[in-house]
């Protein structure tokens, strides 16, 4: 039985390198690894905010011939933050289109959602699934 496990979710980006620049400056990711091919496109990248980390990269030829791109999907990425209100003025001002306004939520926790320059749709608040009482930890 696996008793520790970690979990990345993987996007993939029509322009990743614009993509990195839209995480990094607007909701605050250090690029952690970066791979080029050859001809100097992304391959692979790796994001962390905190000690969390997502992982991205373009669409292959493959990818593409098999239909598996990016559509408008209904998944989500959710990031608990601890600074919620001045992590949403950051997301606006790198022009991230707010889908759901800051706002209380009746079971504590403050949130807003936006979707990042290729239309993922991102939720960030104070509620921490694995935090005590679903706080989010200090930093």
């Amino acid at each position: 039985m696996v008793r520790t496990s970690h979990i990345f979710p993987v996007l993939r980006y029509r322009d990743p390198r614009a993509a990195i620049a839209f995480l990094v400056k607007g909701f605050g990711f250090e690029v952690f690894a970066l791979h080029e091919g050859a001809d100097g496109e992304v391959v692979h990248a790796e994001l962390r905010l905190g000690q969390n980390l997502i992982m991205l990269g373009g669409f292959s030829p493959e990818l593409v011939a098999s239909g598996r791109t990016a559509s408008g999907g209904t998944g989500a990425v959710y990031v608990s933050v601890r600074f919620v209100d001045g992590h949403h003025d950051m997301a606006v001002a790198a022009g991230a289109k707010i889908t759901r306004p800051l706002e209380d939520m009746e079971y504590g926790s403050r949130e807003y959602s936006c979707r990042d320059t290729e239309g993922y749709e991102w939720s960030f608040g104070t509620y921490d699934p694995l935090g005590v009482d679903g706080k989010v930890a200090d930093a």
